[in-house]
C-alpha cells in the first residue's frame, strides 16, 4: 500500500513538472517574440543571478515547508547579513573572515526561529514575523551608526571580489551555488533528514510517535534555511558594492511562490525539489520579461499575486485528478 501511494505520489510531481517545464517553455518564448532582448547572453546570465539566490535559499526552505513549516524573515535576513557583511568588512574585519561571519549570522536568525518555533510552540508566521521585523530594523540601525542609509564608503577592495569574479563567462558565485543546491537536491533525495521532514508534514503526531526527534529536525531545517539566506546576502552585498537595509523586500514572497508553484502543500507532507527550480526559474523570467516592456512595479506585485493562487489552483486540481 505505501509503495502504491508513493507511486502515486511521484507521478503526481513528474505530471506536474511536466506541466511547469511547458509553462516555462512558454513564458520563454512570449517573452522572446514581444521583446528582442529577452534571449541576450547578458540578459538571460542576469536572470541567472537573480534565480539563483531564490532556488538557494529555497533548496533548504522546500525541505522545511514540507515539513509544515515555513520562514517570512528570510528577505530582511537577506538585507540584514549584507549590511553586517559590508559594516565588518569596513571596520577592520577582513573580507574573508568577514563573509564567513555574516553568513553565521544568517544561521543566528535561522536557530532563532527554529528555536521560537520547534521548542517554544510559537506559530511560523509569528516568529518570522517577529524575527522579520528585528532583522530589518536592525539592519536600518546599522546603516544608521555607520553614518547613513546604506553602508556604502570606505569598503575595502577587495569586497566585491566573491560577488563579481568570473569563471570565463560565468559568475563564480553562480557555479558555487549550484554545487550547494546540488547537495540540497542529495540531502532532499536521499537523507534520512527528509524522511523526518515528510514525515512531519504528514503528520506531525505520528512522526512523534514513531520516535522522530521532531523538534530537533525544525531547528535544523530552520538552521539550513538562514544559513543559505545569509550567504545569499554576503553575496547580494558584494555584486552590488553596498550593504543596502532596503534590499530583500520580496525575497520571502519569491521564494515561496517558486516552492508552492513548483508543487509543494502549504500544509506540509508532501514536495517538489526540481519543481522548486521550475519554479524559480518561471518567477524569474515573468519578472524579468515585465521589467524589459516596463512595466510599472506594483502591476508586477498583481502578478506574482496571481502566479501564487494559480499555483495553489493548479496544485489542487493535479492532486484531485490523480486522486
Amino acid at each position: 500500500m505505501l509503495a502504491k501511494a508513493q507511486e502515486k505520489t511521484y507521478f503526481r510531481f513528474d505530471y506536474q513538472i511536466l506541466v511547469l517545464a511547458g509553462v516555462l517553455a512558454v513564458v520563454m518564448i512570449t517573452s522572446a517574440v514581444l521583446t528582442e532582448k529577452f534571449f541576450t547572453y547578458s540578459n538571460i546570465m542576469n536572470v541567472l543571478q537573480q534565480v539563483a539566490m531564490i532556488m538557494l535559499t529555497g533548496s533548504a526552505a522546500t525541505l522545511l515547508m514540507i515539513s509544515g513549516n515555513f520562514d517570512l524573515s528570510v528577505g530582511t535576513v537577506l538585507a540584514f547579513t549584507g549590511v553586517m557583511h559590508a559594516f565588518m568588512s569596513k571596520n577592520g574585519v577582513p573580507t574573508n573572515v568577514s563573509m564567513i561571519l555574516s553568513v553565521l549570522v544568517g544561521s543566528g536568525f535561522g536557530l532563532i526561529n527554529g528555536y521560537l518555533v520547534a521548542f517554544l510552540n510559537i506559530t511560523p508566521v509569528i516568529a518570522t514575523l517577529g524575527t522579520m521585523y528585528a532583522a530589518r530594523g536592525l539592519a536600518y540601525i546599522i546603516a544608521w551608526v555607520d553614518g547613513g542609509a546604506n553602508v556604502t564608503t570606505g569598503l575595502p577592495n577587495d569586497f566585491e571580489v566573491f560577488g563579481r569574479s568570473m569563471a570565463g563567462s560565468v559568475p563564480v558565485f553562480i557555479i558555487i551555488y549550484f554545487v550547494i543546491i546540488a547537495f540540497f537536491y542529495f540531502v532532499y533525495a536521499k537523507t534520512t533528514l527528509s524522511k523526518y521532514a515528510f514525515a512531519i508534514g504528514g503528520n506531525n503526531r505520528a512522526a512523534v510517535l514513531s520516535g522522530v526527534k521532531v523538534g530537533m529536525v525544525v531547528l535544523v531545517l530552520y538552521l539550513f534555511v538562514g544559513t543559505l539566506t545569509g550567504f545569499a546576502g554576503m553575496t547580494l552585498a558584494s555584486r552590488m558594492g553596498t550593504g543596502a537595509p532596503n534590499v530583500g523586500a520580496d525575497f520571502h514572497f519569491d521564494v515561496i511562490v517558486a516552492i508552492v508553484l513548483g508543487g509543494t502543500s502549504i500544509y506540509g507532507g508532501e514536495g517538489s525539489f526540481f519543481g522548486m527550480i521550475l519554479g524559480a526559474l518561471i518567477v524569474g523570467f515573468v519578472g524579468n520579461a515585465l521589467n524589459l516592456l516596463d512595466v510599472q512595479f506594483f502591476y508586477q506585485i498583481v502578478v506574482k499575486g496571481l502566479i501564487l493562487i494559480g499555483a495553489v489552483l493548479l496544485t489542487r486540481k493535479i492532486k484531485d485528478k490523480l486522486g
